[in-house]
């Protein structure tokens, strides 16, 4: 084997490695939501369906876009606020970036199924 050969299969290890330490980073993440309850109904922020996207760039900075139950949740910069905390509380994560979105508007069809019958909605 070649110089060429072993330093692109080293390139192709190191690139799988970060692959799955991103993967690992963002189930984490995903973990760290499942720790954030709305303040109004008991379920996470996460199996609630609020969080519509979760990103992580090669530096570790994240990109969650999310919405809340209704537009005019009196409680929406403390759960933004702990979203934020949360996820910048993950080892690994640099910073975290959170966006509040309304569109798509949120409705009990993104619960999870978990969620759903927490709540008694499974019927």
């Amino acid at each position: 084997m070649g110089l060429k050969d072993w330093f692109n299969r080293k390139s192709a290890e190191v690139a799988e490695e970060d692959k799955e330490r991103k993967m690992r980073l963002e189930r984490d993440i995903i973990m760290a939501l499942r720790q954030v309850y709305d303040p109004e109904i008991p379920v996470n922020v996460y199996d609630l369906g609020l969080i519509y996207e979760v990103k992580v760039d090669d530096d570790h900075n994240v990109y969650i876009q999310m919405t809340l139950t209704a537009p005019n949740c009196p409680m929406a910069d403390y759960v933004v606020e702990q979203v934020k905390t949360a996820v910048e509380d993950v080892p690994g994560v640099v910073s975290a970036r959170i966006d509040l979105v309304f569109e798509p508007v949120w409705d009990k069809s993104r619960m999870s199924e978990e969620a759903l019958v927490e709540l008694g909605l499974d019927n």
